[in-house]
C-alpha cells in the first residue's frame, strides 16, 4: 500500500481559559542549501533538498519523534506567516475599523442565532450537527454582505477557486479602509468549552491556501444544546482573536480505500 503524509496544525479552542506560554523550542535559524532561511517554525526540520544517503521519510520520522515537545505551543500567527507570507494582525480595541467590523460581526452572530433557532429554520430537519455549520457560514455571509460598508464572501485560492472546505471560511473586507478580516464559524456542544479534543485545524498547502491577505483572524464559536424534539438550540457565541492562539503540529500518514483494496494486497475475501 502506498501512503502519503502531511502536516496539520491543530488546536483546542478554550473559550474561557487564558493562553499559556509556549515551551522553549527551536534551535537558532539556519539556511537550507536552497538558500531559504529557516524560520522559528521550520528551524531544525530535515531539508528534503539536501543530498542524503537515507530516503526523506527516514530522516523525517526520527525528527518528528525527537521534536514532538517542541512542536507544541506554536503561535498560529507564526504558522500563517511561514506558510503564506501574510501577517496575522491582532484585534485592536482602540482602532475605529476594528471596532466597526467587530460590531457588525456581533450583530450578524446575534441575528444568525435568532434565525437558526426559529421553529421554521432551515436546519430543523438536520440530524447531524456537522451538517449545520454550512448554514452558519451562508447566513453570516448573507448578513455581513448586506451590512453597509462591508463585503463578505468565500475566500479564493491563488488560482481563483472557491473552496468551502479548509480554513478560513469567510473573507470580510471593510470597504472604506480596504482592511481584511477572516472569519471561521465553529459549533460546539454545551459543556465542551474546555474539552481537549481537536476543534481547529489548518493544513499548510500551497494549492489550497486561502489566506492571501494581512488580516485579523477570528473564530466565531457558537454553543448548542443537545437536539430536542427535532430542533437545535444555540445558546451563546464568542468571537475569538486567533492572534492569541497557539497550536501543535500533527503529522499523519494517510491511505485511501483505493490504496488499501488492491488485488496485490488482498489475502482473503468473503464467499460470493
Amino acid at each position: 500500500m502506498h501512503l502519503v503524509w502531511g502536516f496539520v496544525f491543530v488546536a483546542t479552542l478554550s473559550w474561557s481559559a487564558p493562553v499559556e506560554a509556549a515551551e522553549p523550542r527551536s534551535p537558532p535559524p539556519k539556511v537550507f542549501e536552497s538558500g531559504h532561511t529557516a524560520t522559528p517554525v521550520t528551524a531544525g526540520a530535515p531539508s528534503l533538498e539536501a543530498p542524503a544517503e537515507n530516503a526523506p521519510v527516514d530522516q523525517l520520522i526520527p525528527w518528528l519523534l525527537s521534536e514532538d515537545r517542541q512542536l507544541r505551543g506554536i503561535p498560529f500567527s507564526e504558522v500563517i506567516v511561514d506558510v503564506t507570507g501574510k501577517k496575522v494582525l491582532a484585534f485592536d480595541p482602540k482602532n475605529e475599523v476594528d471596532q466597526r467590523v467587530v460590531k457588525a460581526i456581533s450583530a450578524a452572530c446575534d441575528e444568525t442565532v435568532n434565525r437558526l433557532n426559529a421553529p421554521d429554520s432551515a436546519i430543523k430537519h438536520i440530524a447531524r450537527i456537522n451538517e449545520v455549520s454550512g448554514h452558519f457560514e451562508d447566513m453570516l455571509r448573507e448578513l455581513l454582505s448586506s451590512t453597509p460598508g462591508l463585503n463578505c464572501d468565500f475566500p479564493r485560492t491563488a488560482q481563483g477557486r472557491v473552496m468551502r472546505s479548509g480554513y478560513p471560511d469567510l473573507r470580510i473586507v471593510d470597504l472604506a479602509s480596504k482592511r481584511v478580516f477572516y472569519l471561521d464559524p465553529k459549533l460546539y456542544a454545551a459543556g465542551s468549552r474546555d474539552s481537549s479534543f481537536r476543534t481547529f485545524y489548518f493544513e499548510p498547502k500551497i494549492a489550497t491556501n486561502k489566506v492571501r491577505d494581512d488580516a485579523v483572524h477570528f473564530i466565531a464559536g457558537f454553543e448548542h444544546e443537545p437536539r430536542k424534539e427535532g430542533r437545535w438550540r444555540f445558546t451563546r457565541w464568542d468571537l475569538v482573536d486567533l492572534a492569541q492562539l497557539r497550536v501543535k503540529l500533527k503529522a499523519e500518514f494517510q491511505g485511501s480505500n483505493h490504496d488499501m483494496y488492491r488485488p496485490e494486497t488482498i489475502v482473503a475475501t468473503s464467499a460470493k
